[in-house]
């Protein structure tokens, strides 16, 4: 295995910015070049460790769904492939960095909108559905249980947060409100049709999507375009279906665990608190933190705008 990448260091080409996950360069004024590294994120805070293989993972996942989902398969909708070699923008030097790991991608305006479907009550959802039977404003029947699969996928979307700050969960209204009822109603619609269609494909091989979040954008001609990650263990709950249990947290081959571990982790004795001012102290090193158990952590890198 190769070594872990926790930072690329690309020169030939000019750094955009450093998300969670991907640093992104440009090229030219139409191209992104997002190269996957090694980070690993949970409550908005990157983890100082990389895990290695972890960002072409990523990569082969997202390339396979969009394989999938995209013009060359379900052609559900346009996406923002090139199709254009990564290491073909940089030089001889830097393909290491990008081999295996990168996309090259049209340059697009981001809809700042998290398009979230759900075919499983889990997470915030199932907390919400505890307090009100409904999440985001959709109502849903009397007597779920934690990881219930729903009667069918509903779209339960959020508004992209500050970074450092947690995205928040709004109704369908607010995107209408936020982006006109045309682009919503859309971007609502085909989310679902991805969801479903890959539910479907996912459970073929034994594995349960219980939710996941799409991204979109908009290219020169107002095209809607399906962008950045797809349906990879950041952005979805992958959960074994052999050992899918109702009323219970299933494994799951997501990064979980991880949130899972932070959720009992403690500082000096005690519980790590999840607040905006905790991680704020956490940032307080200069370009790391230490966080519960002696992780370090960064804050959250500035995204792109556009992207």
């Amino acid at each position: 295995m190769t070594a872990a990448l926790h930072t690329s260091a690309l020169t030939s080409l000019p750094l955009l910015a450093r998300g969670k996950v991907r640093d992104n360069y440009a090229v030219g004024d139409d191209r992104i070049l997002m190269v996957a590294s090694d980070r690993i994120s949970a409550f908005d805070v990157i983890m100082g460790e990389p895990i290695p293989g972890k960002g072409e993972l990523l990569t082969k996942m997202a390339l396979f769904w969009f394989d999938k989902l995209g013009p060359n398969g379900l052609n559900i909708c346009p996406i923002h492939l090139t199709g254009d070699a990564p290491e073909s923008v940089v030089t001889a030097a830097e393909v290491p960095q990008v081999r295996g790991r990168s996309m090259l991608v049209k340059r697009l305006r981001p809809i700042p909108v998290e398009a979230v479907v759900r075919g499983y009550l889990a997470g915030s959802g199932w907390q919400e559905y505890q307090a009100s039977r409904s999440v985001c404003g959709v109502p849903l029947p009397e007597g779920l249980n934690n990881a219930s699969k729903l009667p069918a996928p509903i779209y339960t979307p959020a508004a992209k947060a500050a970074v450092g700050e947690h995205d928040e969960n709004i109704t369908f209204e607010r995107t209408v409100e936020m982006i006109g009822l045309d682009l919503a109603t859309r971007i609502r619609d085909i989310s679902i049709r991805l969801y479903s269609a890959a539910a479907e494909i996912a459970l073929t091989k034994g594995i349960i999507i219980a939710d996941t979040k799409f991204e979109f954008g908009l290219d020169t001609d107002g095209t809607l375009v399906l962008m950045d990650e797809v349906l990879t263990p950041d952005s979805s709950r992958y959960w074994p279906a052999d050992s899918y249990r109702e009323g219970r947290n299933p494994p799951s081959y997501d990064k979980q665990f991880l949130r899972d571990w932070l959720d009992t982790a403690t500082v000096g004795g005690v519980r790590w608190d999840k607040t905006a001012s905790d991680r704020q102290h956490l940032g307080q090193i200069p370009g790391s933190a230490h966080a519960p158990g002696g992780l370090n952590v960064q804050p959250g890198f500035n995204p792109a705008s556009p992207r």
